[in-house]
């Protein structure tokens, strides 16, 4: 888990304001604060992005190929230009996200990772307030760190 300097956005973020962080901080997504710092939302970089293609900017600049014709892509679409019709991040969030408590062990926290298949999970005290972050990253880094002990006893 990240501790300390989490980034994060609030409801009332601007979706530019969290593009920059993202950028800046080179992070996939944000846990979104209410005024109590209780997480109510993340944000990711597929719900910030989402905008652009809906509005055609990036389809234009050739970053996405055009929806094609079929119902499926044409409901897909219908629900992306509804869900990024906002510009703050509290229109783009998704709301009451999948979290995980700091005494949580870390082999539960990856196997919810692997069954939502959600990139990060925020960290949460008893009232809901933000204290960390668990990410793919922090399992790959234990995973390393497992192999390494274990070539280290066997060489």
């Amino acid at each position: 888990m990240t501790k300390g300097k989490i980034f994060s956005a609030r409801v009332n973020t601007s979706v530019d304001e969290a593009l920059e962080l993202m950028v800046k901080h080179r992070v996939s997504g944000l846990p979104v604060l209410d005024e109590s710092n209780r997480v109510v939302g993340v944000v990711s970089d597929y719900d910030l992005l989402s905008l652009d293609a809906v509005s055609g900017k990036m389809q234009e600049a050739g970053f996405f190929p055009r929806a094609d014709t079929n119902w499926d892509s044409f409901h897909e679409v219908q629900k992306l230009v509804l869900k990024n019709a906002g510009r703050v991040v509290g229109d783009v969030m998704t709301e009451n996200p999948v979290v995980v408590r700091a005494n949580t062990d870390m082999t539960s926290a990856a196997r919810m990772l692997l069954d939502t298949r959600v990139r990060r999970l925020p960290v949460v005290d008893d009232d809901g307030r933000l204290v960390g972050i668990f990410t793919r990253g922090d399992v790959i880094k234990a995973a390393l760190d497992v192999r390494r002990a274990a070539a280290g006893r066997s060489g």
